[in-house]
């Protein structure tokens, strides 16, 4: 069954149409009704006075050489006389052409209502045949009238015919449009430029990248909203710094007594050497337990952003996998440079590496970049994760398996959210879980 699509929407072609920046709406809404404006003021002037004014002048001109025409076939001897006349008082050039005939011109193209103008002034006022050339000579306007016995031929000045006001106004028109054009479109720049330069820095702030505060710049709006983003980045700051230092402290309070505890086992005359490794254990898994809690309260954060070899760092994540056993390969090109926290990245992608160890004999990971992201993928041959139980896994606490925390998966996906990224889950091709990693190239 096909489906038809409709016509578009008025407003689905509105909003198509419309630039997506506030630069180019804000310039549409200068230009608009500063268009509209002089249209109107065009067309007054164009349809009403200039007409007007273009009837009357080549009325003027046809009445005149409507007279000299009437004054020599009245008295066809003072022709020459009269040919002098006209060229005395009209600002005529006039010369009669004997026994010969009009030829034909083609069809008048002068600007504006003129030429039609001249030439319904010339048949109400000479009643004979005529024809006018227009591009023959510059400045100069030729009429050909045909008498009995020759053409008489009358060149007339072009400005007798043309105002010099329309050029003037239409030149005010254009001048006056491009000015406040360039003048809006440098106010809204400067205007705009204090936006995106917040929202950069608020989304390099997102990601870790801390360039310091930024300069208010703008309206006073946009300079409340970049001084209010410089306070807020400052108590962030802060807030991680006090949470970091609290955390150390945290780290230090904890494993202090956990080494106490080992001294104190291995000072126990009674323990048996079993007894002693089961003891060792537990005390080595509360030791991992809490620095994979403590990592998770972190967030890496206080660690910026820098350029990284991303070939380079996935090279020694599968050295390290190999060594603790598992069957890694890596397909990577190489000169992936990629913006990131280098150690963040390496505890999110070794998290990865090491769920997929866990569950699978086989691990696969590649790289690419793709478009303007890079996608890392990790693939292993598993028994997969059921597509219903995928998103619950990237939260804290919600491991299904024995003694698994729940943070190895949280916690790169922070890392990779931190950096403007994202994690999918999905089913790898032949069987088992693809992790695909997101980042911003």
């Amino acid at each position: 069954m096909k489906l038809r699509l409709g016509p578009l929407q008025p407003d689905r072609l509105f909003r198509k149409i419309l630039p997506r920046g506030l630069f180019g709406r804000s310039l549409l809404i200068v230009l608009i009704p500063m268009v509209v404006l002089q249209a109107v003021a065009l067309q007054i002037f164009y349809g009403s006075h200039l007409d007007e004014l273009s009837r009357r002048l080549a009325d003027a001109v046809g009445g005149e050489i409507g007279f000299m025409i009437d004054q020599i076939e009245r008295d066809p001897a003072h022709r020459t006389l009269v040919l002098q006349e006209g060229e005395k008082h009209f600002n005529f050039e006039s010369s009669f052409l004997s026994d010969e005939t009009l030829e034909h011109l083609p069809p008048p193209d002068a600007p504006g209502p003129v030429d039609n103008d001249l030439a319904n002034a010339l048949a109400q006022d000479v009643h004979r045949p005529f024809n006018v050339s227009w591009h023959k000579t510059p400045g100069i306007l030729r009429v050909n009238i045909q008498m009995a016995d020759g053409v008489i031929r009358i060149d007339v000045p072009r400005k007798r015919l043309f105002i010099g006001t329309f050029y003037i106004f239409l030149v005010w028109l254009i001048g006056s449009a491009l000015l406040l054009v360039i003048l809006a479109a440098l106010f809204l720049r400067t205007q705009v430029r204090g936006i995106r330069r917040l929202a950069e820095a608020a989304e390099n702030f997102g990601m870790g990248r801390d360039n310091g505060p930024i300069r208010p710049e703008g309206a006073s709006e946009v300079r409340r909203a970049g001084a209010a983003f410089n306070r807020m980045q400052e108590r962030l700051l802060r807030f991680l710094t006090q949470r970091t230092t609290m955390l150390a402290g945290v780290s230090h309070d904890l494993r202090t007594p956990l080494t106490r505890l080992r001294l104190a086992l291995a000072m126990q005359p009674g323990v048996t050497p079993e007894d002693m490794r089961d003891m060792e254990g537990d005390i080595e898994e509360m030791e991992k337990l809490i620095g994979i809690y403590l990592s998770f309260a972190r967030g890496e954060g206080a660690e910026q952003a820098l350029p990284t070899d991303l070939p380079i760092l996935l090279a020694d994540l599968c050295t390290d996998a190999r060594r603790a056993g598992a069957a890694v390969s890596l397909s990577v090109p190489e000169d992936l440079i990629v913006t990131l926290r280098p150690e963040a990245m390496r505890r999110a992608l070794m998290n990865l590496i090491d769920n997929g160890q866990r569950h699978a004999s086989q691990i696969w990971v590649s790289a690419a970049r793709s478009g303007t992201s890079v996608q890392i993928l990790i693939d292993d041959n598993g028994p997969g994760i059921p597509a219903q139980k995928r998103e619950t896994l990237l939260r804290a606490f919600e491991s299904d398996q024995p003694g698994g925390t729940g943070l190895g998966l949280a916690i790169a996906h922070d890392i990779v959210i931190a950096h403007g990224g994202r994690i999918t889950l999905l089913d790898r091709p032949g069987g088992g879980l693809r992790v695909a990693v997101e980042l911003p190239g």
